[in-house]
């Protein structure tokens, strides 16, 4: 299997990193002699950029949501638990 890089560096276990709209921004490709349009590649990586953007604030923000959802049915466990334990009855069946 090839080395993959990004920036310069091997990916740990070579398994690529997450993308930063950054990256997509500034990415920087070799001219070709039939290449495409400058213009046009930075306009598409200003997109996919924006894109990024806006699923990464979607995902943060559903992590919040997800966590908060956690606690709260965390807490609800706790006082439900309390609310239907069983009265303790202490009988003593031994010989002691």
């Amino acid at each position: 299997m090839a080395q993959v890089y990004r920036g310069g560096q091997p990916y740990p276990a070579g398994y690529p990193g997450r993308l930063t709209p950054h990256e997509v921004r500034t990415r920087e490709f070799a001219a070709r002699r039939r290449g495409v349009d400058p213009d046009e590649v930075r306009e598409f990586q200003a997109r996919v950029a924006d894109e990024l953007t806006t699923l990464t604030e979607t995902v943060r923000l559903l992590s919040q949501e997800n966590d908060r959802i956690k606690r709260a049915l965390r807490d609800w466990q706790t006082r439900h638990a309390r609310e239907c334990r069983p009265p303790q009855q202490h009988h003593n069946t031994g010989h002691w």
